[in-house]
């Protein structure tokens, strides 16, 4: 660091510096993060496996994809403190905030959404939120503000890999230019407001100030990549989405999460799994959400099970193309649910693998069921894996047993 005249500036890296810097050990962090939450939950007797540890036997669903077991980590026992509600506790599965739901009280930021805020600058698209049928999202800003979710899968591939026209160019850098020239305009008249206020409301406005000049720092990075040309791929644009068969929506999606990550183009995404119709799977004859209510009645369970294997099935091909990309090691991809068990509404024990990211894994971390594991504390880790120093999120008591990094 250089200091002078009350001005202090970083100097780049200097071949001098290197002799004192050699026997600094390189750590490799996590660059991106992909959640994949599922609407109605996974029967855990399919999902959970006998025995904890690094000898665990697999569980049904677990069976097929045991190619990828040093990849992923099963976490069993564990739920987010204070969350109740049944399918109402969608809001909180990547904001984990206790009592989301109700008239009196609000959601605070996802975990996606932290991760955008401080990291997200860097791509052209700072996240993406999508769903495969509707536009609710688990996806929340730091006001408790729910972000709608892209469910229009031909929409996204555009959105990613169409180049705009010109005209639509101009049109998208005026309308950013339009909402900087209005957070001058309110940032001027704050500041005015300012010398009449106390000193407790002039922190608050302090604060206020310093997410303004972050969301015009946000807005004048969205107006550089409004002329940069967008990334081409060979996946081809999906012209048809099988509506009757939400497994292979799953995967359409995932096709086009896989090329968002190899292109760059973003670093942090959540997908809603939260489509009814899977008849179009052969042996199904009801809906997803008649399934999910079994009541442990054997033959809905069996074709609970077609779905919910298909579903396991196609986020395990994603984690292969990030493996095939070395894309995997650098991406933390989580599958979990609000929904631990769907057929009472109950939120404990939610379904759990954890993928990539560098961490240590083919175990199962094996938590009381009775007396769950706090899951945020698994968010907390995966924030301090990419680098972050928050010291908690949410109800974390701290980062999770049992999980290191590699």
């Amino acid at each position: 660091m250089l200091r002078g005249a009350g001005i202090t500036l970083g100097l780049p890296l200097l071949e001098a510096m290197i002799p004192a810097l050699a026997g600094v050990k390189e750590t490799r962090q996590a660059k991106r993060f992909v959640g994949m939450s599922l609407a109605l939950g996974l029967h855990n007797p399919n999902l959970v496996p006998e025995g904890s540890g690094r000898g665990y036997k697999p569980s049904r669903y677990l069976a097929d994809i045991q190619d990828l077991r040093e990849d992923f980590t099963v976490v069993s026992g564990s739920s987010h403190p204070g969350v109740t509600g049944g399918h109402t506790a969608e809001g909180s599965i990547f904001s984990a905030c206790p009592n989301a739901r109700g008239s009196t009280t609000r959601n605070t930021i996802s975990l996606d959404q932290l991760m955008a805020k401080h990291l997200g600058h860097e791509t052209r698209f700072p996240s993406l939120v999508l769903n495969t049928n509707s536009q609710t999202s688990p996806s929340y800003t730091e006001n408790g503000s729910m972000i709608p979710a892209e469910n229009s899968a031909m929409k996204l591939f555009t959105r990613l890999f169409v180049d705009d026209t010109p005209a639509e160019q101009e049109r998208q850098a005026e309308l950013i230019r339009q909402g900087r020239s209005v957070m001058d305009v309110v940032g001027a008249e704050a500041k005015s407001l300012q010398r009449e206020l106390g000193a407790g409301d002039r922190d608050k406005l302090d604060s206020w100030f310093t997410s303004v000049r972050e969301l015009e720092q946000r807005l004048a990075a969205n107006e550089a990549w409004t002329h940069k040309p967008k990334p081409k791929v060979k996946l081809a644009l999906p012209r048809q989405i099988p509506r009757d068969n939400e497994v292979a929506v799953e995967r359409i999606y995932l096709d086009i999460v896989h090329m968002a990550l190899a292109t760059d183009s973003t670093r942090f995404i959540t997908l809603h799994v939260t489509g009814n119709n899977v008849q179009g799977i052969e042996g199904v004859e009801e809906s997803y959400h008649n399934l999910s209510h079994h009541g442990m009645d054997e033959e809905k369970l069996a074709q609970l099970a077609l779905v919910e294997q298909g579903v396991i099935h196609e986020w395990a091909a994603f984690l292969r193309k990030l493996k095939t990309d070395k894309l995997l090691d650098d991406t933390m991809v989580l599958l979990t649910s609000n929904l631990g068990n769907a057929s009472s509404h109950d939120n404990k024990n939610m379904p759990v693998l954890f993928a990539g990211g560098g961490f240590k894994h083919g175990q199962h971390l094996a938590f009381d069921p009775n007396d769950n594991y706090p899951l945020p504390n698994l968010y907390l880790s995966m924030l301090h894996r990419l680098g972050m120093q928050d010291k908690a999120f949410a109800t974390s008591t701290g980062e999770m047993t049992g999980l290191e990094t590699a």
